[in-house]
């Protein structure tokens, strides 16, 4: 009987421990790898939603990216181009003493001066001295570097009568800058 009676208070304490061991490494180990799944996955849903939006808007990035380099290439219209600042600043010297020549002036001198930098952006200059017919060629010749495509800026004008006896003829000093992205 006291044997029947201890196995009687092991056999449920035996089967409350065999319940509590299986709830405790199995139950619970099984809903936390479950609940570490579900947290994986939400995370990688929510990663995919975001990929999903950006895919969306592409067409509209190439756009603007379209837009950009469209702007981008009208702005370069306006600079000097130039794989040095040295070719640049001799594309400078041309293009102004070809617009001196074609409205009757000769050229004295040309110097090229210093090249200065604002950040991406180098400014190239040219001193020119030049002979001018008359008062309408000068004019001329100011409103033609001023209104040019890639933007010439005349920093200095310097004016004075050749002859004071046959006031015709002018004898002009031009400092003209551009603006370039030349290496």
């Amino acid at each position: 009987m006291k044997r029947n009676r201890t196995l009687l208070v092991m056999l449920p304490l035996a089967l409350i421990l065999v319940v509590f061991i299986v709830y405790r490494y199995g139950y619970v180990k099984v809903s936390t790898e479950i609940a570490g799944i579900k947290e994986d996955q939400a995370i990688k849903t929510k990663t995919l939603e975001k990929y999903i939006s950006l895919i969306a808007e592409k067409p509209k990035l190439e756009k603007r990216l379209a837009a950009l380099t469209e702007e981008r290439k009208a702005d370069n219209a306006k600079l000097f181009e130039g794989q040095t600042l040295s070719l640049a600043a001799a594309t400078l010297q041309d293009t102004v003493k070809g617009i001196i020549t074609s409205r009757g002036g000769t050229i004295s001198s040309e110097r090229v001066g210093k090249p200065e930098e604002y950040g991406k952006l180098k400014t190239i200059g040219v001193t020119v001295d030049a002979v001018v017919p008359d008062a309408r060629a000068l004019s001329d010749i100011l409103y033609s570097l001023e209104t040019r495509a890639p933007y010439l800026l005349v920093k200095e004008l310097d004016t004075r009568v050749r002859d004071f006896r046959n006031p015709r003829e002018l004898m002009v000093k031009l400092d003209i800058s551009a603006m370039t992205t030349g290496k």
